[in-house]
């Protein structure tokens, strides 16, 4: 290594430093000088110690680095012990962040330069977004925290442990498969559900509808149309509302069918996105007719995550799964197609995964494709007669109107491709 390189290093390795103690001379920016542990130039001095530790230590020993470790946190402690008397501040993020420091400026001088920039970064935004992240702690709330542990459980500990082949007749049990679309599924709903806490009902039935879509876009039907009832003025925002969940729907039916198997995902395109736009763009037309929703309104938020759901959605879809193999084998396609009326009378996502699956294992991409497609056109149908029944005649006329008509170019566009 010559001596520019060595320079350089050092250099980046003073950068580092001098990031992180920005944050940290911000967030201690009240107290007055010499009053605080470490701030913008002891950050990075510390950082320049720690790659000249390192630079030492490539030339004698690496022992070298462990004894620089040990001086500095030897150091921090005394200062950290007199501060603790005179703040009664008994953090000690800042003592964790001085050790980071000095070995980020260390691994800079070792030849880990992206590394250590970006785990820079990633320490220098943990500290500075510490209001955030308290604020969304307080406000988590018991069972959501168990949801996320669960959610995180059933996809990072076991579906790594699940085998990847396929048991039974046709085999067509395969653990990690059909496991990894229970996790997809979860996960959906899960991101759906904080979108929906985060953004809240306060900016209308619109956002609600598009964020509603990625959980359950029958909920949201059902939910907004409960309230027509309550404002009978609001039809517009409300239809509105439904619609959007609906066109959401359409787009999460490409995602997960091309998640699963990215060869639908051409042949989906099309009609999908025809549906998806000309219910996107009726929602937006009635929306423009009714630009101040003054309603207020709570949308009933389930758990976001049930381990006793997410095995019975499996179940469900191994059942699904071993019905469409013994319809399609006894009664061809027409068998899939009246599995696939049938499964989206209550849910649409059990038969595009099924299809995609069995798409990938010899079924005719074209079956698949207009499984899914009559799955989610009956879905709608459904959708359609829940807000003429529920929401009245005002906003049911105009969300089946655009529904059926949105389905139905879609189908054309589908048969003409």
């Amino acid at each position: 290594m010559t001596d520019l390189e060595k320079f350089k290093l050092l250099a980046v390795a003073l950068a580092i430093g001098l990031l992180i103690g920005l944050e940290r001379g911000w967030r201690s920016r009240g107290r007055g000088e010499g009053l605080r542990v470490a701030g913008l130039r002891t950050y990075g001095l510390i950082s320049l110690l720690g790659g000249l530790c390192a630079l030492l230590a490539q030339q004698t020993a690496l022992w070298f680095m462990g004894f620089g470790l040990l001086a500095l946190t030897s150091v921090l402690l005394v200062a950290y012990s007199k501060s603790l008397n005179k703040f009664e501040d008994f953090s000690i993020t800042s003592l964790i962040a001085s050790m980071i420091t000095f070995m980020l400026g260390a691994l800079t001088v070792f030849g880990y330069v992206t590394l250590a920039s970006a785990s820079a970064v990633v320490v220098t935004s943990l500290l500075g977004f510490k209001p955030i992240l308290h604020r969304w702690m307080n406000t988590l709330e018991e069972h959501e925290l168990y949801a996320t542990l669960k959610l995180l459980l059933i996809s990072v500990v076991v579906l790594p442990i699940l085998p990847n082949q396929g048991f039974g007749p046709w085999e067509i049990l395969n653990p990690y498969q059909l496991w990894w679309m229970v996790v997809l599924i979860a996960g959906v709903s899960y991101l759906g559900y904080f979108a929906i806490k985060i953004v809240g009902n306060r900016h209308g039935p619109v956002l609600t509808g598009a964020l509603g879509g990625l959980v359950s876009s029958t909920a949201v039907t059902i939910n907004l149309s409960r309230l027509a009832k309550q404002g009978p003025s609001s039809e517009n925002a409300l239809a509105a509302g439904i619609l959007t969940a609906c066109a959401t729907m359409f787009l999460r039916t490409l995602l997960l069918s091309s998640l699963i198997n990215p060869d639908l995902f051409q042949d989906m395109l099309p009609a999908l996105a025809v549906m998806s736009g000309l219910t996107y763009l009726i929602a937006f037309l009635l929306w423009q007719k009714t630009p101040v929703f003054m309603t207020d309104y709570d949308m009933a938020l389930e758990n976001p995550f049930q381990l006793g759901m997410a095995l019975k959605f499996g179940a469900f879809l191994l059942v699904v799964l071993l019905l469409s193999k013994l319809l399609n084998i006894y009664f061809g396609n027409m068998g899939a197609y009246f599995l696939a009326a049938a499964s989206g009378i209550a849910d649409v996502d059990p038969i595009t995964l099924s299809m995609s699956r069995m798409a990938q294992q010899g079924l005719d991409v074209k079956v698949a494709v207009n499984a899914i497609l009559i799955a989610v056109s009956v879905n709608s149908a459904f959708k359609s007669l829940f807000a003429l029944f529920i929401g009245g005649r005002a906003v049911g006329i105009r969300v089946a109107g655009t529904l059926l008509s949105a389905v139905a170019a879609g189908l054309i566009i589908a048969n003409l491709k």
